[in-house]
């Protein structure tokens, strides 16, 4: 760590960081996809003052990856050159509020639904369809069954490489299908969600509801990241796909899903080289066949072997 880390003081004063710190981490261990290279540093922060700290005693130009519960990531085999900052557990508040709850980056877009609906709120059913983290939710304003992230946020705390937090309004992001305006050197670390009450009882039976409708649609049983690529105005990837006949396409271990075919499958030895090459594969035809460019909604990064 010591080319990533900097003493910013002399002092004998300045508290040690009381996180867990792994090296060469594989990172497939923490993807939904169960594929991809090395981290060179990971760290798993005690809390949230913890994680200010590490992030103060960071390098300048330290790249940073946060990873929740590693749905909507693929990792290239050759790894992650920077550190990884791991927030699932950590980051996990959940708070019932007059008007709604506020929530932790860490925490699985899921509970957070559940957790809601058991408390006679309703409005954050849609989250228990999104198999990510708020935080996830929140940079990549997710959505699922025709609701968004960022429908129901009022305000953020964010969190930026100087360790330095902030409060900040719902109204000061720009937003829009699959993406925020937030710095790259900024995160999110809580969200305060406005919901309604759940006078008619129905946002358990919606969950209920919404999960049937993934589970017979989705290939909610096999690895995979979510969905690999954002719709086309007035459009669905899937029936893109699907058109040109590349449902059951395999590279290697990976596989387009017969179920639906916006999710890739790894069977079980894709590497993430696979994966990625058949995602250009993917795009490739369908700009072909299609006229139209597929855009990924998965976070692609780190190095190639």
């Amino acid at each position: 760590m010591e080319t990533a880390l900097i003493d910013r003081t002399c002092s004998s004063d300045v508290p040690a960081m009381r996180g867990t710190l792994l090296r060469d981490e594989p990172m497939a261990a923490h993807t939904s996809w169960r594929t991809g290279g090395r981290a060179a540093r990971y760290y798993v922060p005690a809390d949230i003052d913890d994680l200010s700290l590490f992030l103060s005693r960071l390098e300048d130009d330290e790249v940073i990856l946060w990873v929740g519960l590693g749905s909507n990531l693929l990792v290239r085999d050759g790894g992650v050159k920077g550190t990884v900052i791991a927030i699932t557990g950590i980051l996990n508040e959940l708070i019932l509020q007059a008007s709604g709850v506020k929530v932790g980056a860490g925490l699985s877009c899921a509970k957070a639904a559940r957790f809601s609906a058991g408390h006679g709120m309703t409005g954050a059913e849609f989250l228990a369809g999104i198999p990510g983290t708020i935080g996830g939710a929140l940079a990549m304003n997710a959505g699922a069954f025709g609701s968004e992230m960022w429908d129901i946020v009022t305000n953020v705390e964010t969190i930026n490489r100087r360790g330095e937090k902030k409060l900040r309004q719902a109204g000061e992001f720009e937003t829009a299908y699959r993406s925020v305006n937030i710095a790259s050197d900024e995160w999110f670390v809580s969200a305060e969600l406005k919901l309604q009450n759940d006078k008619d009882q129905v946002a358990r039976s919606n969950i209920r509801e919404l999960l049937a409708k993934r589970a017979a649609s989705q290939p909610t049983g096999e690895l995979s990241c979510g969905s690999v690529f954002r719709n086309p105005q007035d459009d669905y990837a899937a029936r893109l796909i699907e058109s040109c006949g590349l449902k059951g396409k395999t590279i290697g271990g990976a596989r387009v899903s017969e179920k639906h075919a916006n999710f890739i499958i790894n069977t079980g030895t894709a590497s993430a080289t696979d994966i990625e090459n058949l995602i250009l594969h993917i795009q490739k035809t369908v700009q072909e066949q299609c006229r139209v460019e597929l855009q990924t909604e998965v976070h692609i990064v780190g190095e190639s072997l």
